[in-house]
């Protein structure tokens, strides 16, 4: 245990500290102070300071929230960004995507483009981000060396894929990496079978199986386009998610990406299971994938998280941007102004996206004995005055350039805009090189059709 007499590690005094569990409060003139990575005590300024810290660190003008939560994305997929845009998703996957996939991915490709979307994603205040791709062992490493927190998926399809051969070695390779990293106080290992459309009954069954055993997640693309759930509907005789729920896939570990298209059905089937939603808003209508009905989903109790995406769909790691995108969004589509408040917009960006992964008891709330997961938003500038709702000027008029201090674990990875245990400039020239490369390969087979 812990001695709660020791000195604070670290004091924090920002101008507003939101919690976001409680709902809807707004703390003015608090201190935040940790002790061994975890969040040890939340009081009143005057009260703060009264406790011996070795170091106390003013904030001023800033606000200090959970770290975001990137509850979806294909973080080596920053080497494709803007690689194929304005193109529906069929398309632009089984045209533009898989091909590039299929000639590029390898361990050099996922461990460059990984590092420069977690650089990018920190630099943007997202402490945990969930991880969808190939060779997820070279991702866990990247993962602790940089001291973000992170959901690594396990990628399972019906067809060879890079770093394995078949599903049966995706999966064999995957349980492996679940027993490595079993205790990692920051990574979490989970299944990430693609889609209904691209992995089979019998598949997904021992998926299912594998995660009963484990009590690991299942993350998946579910009902990301009308063609999708019609594309079930002749196959199977049903629905996408109906067919997962009959192969017991649904429930408190299922996070179903995507979902814009949902019936009454559906929201019986994930109100039932429990299930989770991850909304990509940016994606779904860079895309014209659909709407995703967050408010109907809030309103029937539904956890709704957020994520980006990959950045060969999005195209940015801007989770403040997409929050921002997905409260106006859903405003539209509820036909409701008072849909998705702003308050419910960051818990769905924190406390939800902690929820979808497991994580909830450990990060996505300011709460003592909870890991000092935090972002410092620095509202100071001219485009945040006058401050009226802090919250709603950090949503509403605030990017992610706003961003001036991330830690993780009590750790502190991005100083004053600064990344602390990455090299901005030897990534950045990376990718260069490795956009160089592809750019020339795609100019020279369009030369020659």
């Amino acid at each position: 245990m812990p001695d709660q007499n020791a000195p604070l590690d670290l004091l924090l005094l920002p101008t507003w500290l939101v919690p976001v569990e409680p709902a809807g409060v707004v703390l003015h003139e608090h201190g935040l102070g940790i002790r061994d990575g975890r969040i040890a005590l939340i009081a009143p300024r005057d009260e703060a300071l009264r406790h011996a810290a070795v170091e106390v660190r003013e904030l001023p003008g800033m606000l200090l929230s959970p770290g975001l939560v990137n509850a979806h994305g294909h973080a080596a997929m920053t080497l494709f960004r803007g690689l194929a845009d304005d193109l529906p998703l069929m398309t632009w996957l089984e045209q533009h995507i898989w091909p590039a996939e299929a000639k590029w991915v390898d361990e050099d490709f996922v461990r460059d483009g990984t590092e420069l979307a977690i650089a990018e994603q920190l630099k943007g205040g997202i402490t945990c981000f969930s991880d969808m791709y190939f060779f997820p062992e070279v991702v866990s490493e990247l993962v602790h060396n940089s001291g973000i927190r992170a959901q690594i998926t396990i990628p399972v399809l019906d067809f060879p894929i890079p770093g394995a051969r078949d599903a049966d070695e995706a999966l064999r390779k995957g349980v492996a990496l679940f027993a490595d990293l079993k205790h990692h106080p920051r990574i979490k290992v989970a299944f990430g079978p693609h889609a209904p459309y691209t992995v089979n009954d019998e598949k997904l069954e021992r998926i299912r199986v594998l995660a009963d055993e484990l009590d690991a997640g299942i993350h998946m693309h579910v009902q990301e386009t009308a063609f999708e759930v019609q594309q079930s509907l002749d196959t199977y005789g049903e629905r996408p998610l109906a067919r997962l729920s009959r192969l017991g896939l649904l429930g408190p570990r299922f996070q179903a990406v995507h979902m814009t298209q949902i019936d009454d059905d559906d929201l019986a089937l994930l109100v039932e299971s429990n299930s989770s939603v991850i909304h990509c808003p940016e994606s779904n209508l860079k895309l014209a994938s659909g709407f995703c009905p967050v408010e109907r989903l809030w309103l029937a109790g539904v956890n709704v998280a957020i994520g980006t995406d990959g950045a060969a769909s999005n195209n940015d790691l801007d989770l403040l941007g997409e929050t921002r995108t997905a409260a106006l969004l859903a405003k539209a589509v509820a036909g409701s102004a008072t849909a998705l408040d702003v308050h419910r917009a960051l818990r769905m960006a924190t406390l939800n996206g902690a929820r979808a992964l497991g994580m909830e008891d450990e990060i996505g709330s300011l709460e003592v004995g909870k890991a000092a997961d935090l972002v410092a938003f620095d509202l100071s500038g001219l485009a945040q005055q006058p401050i009226y709702h802090p919250v709603s000027q950090l949503v509403y008029a605030s990017g992610r350039d706003c961003v001036r201090h991330v830690w993780v674990g009590g750790k502190q990875l991005l100083d004053q805009g600064q990344l602390t245990r990455l090299d901005e400039q030897r990534l950045g020239a990376t990718a260069r090189e490795w956009g160089a490369r592809i750019a020339g390969q795609t100019s020279a087979a369009c030369a020659t059709r």
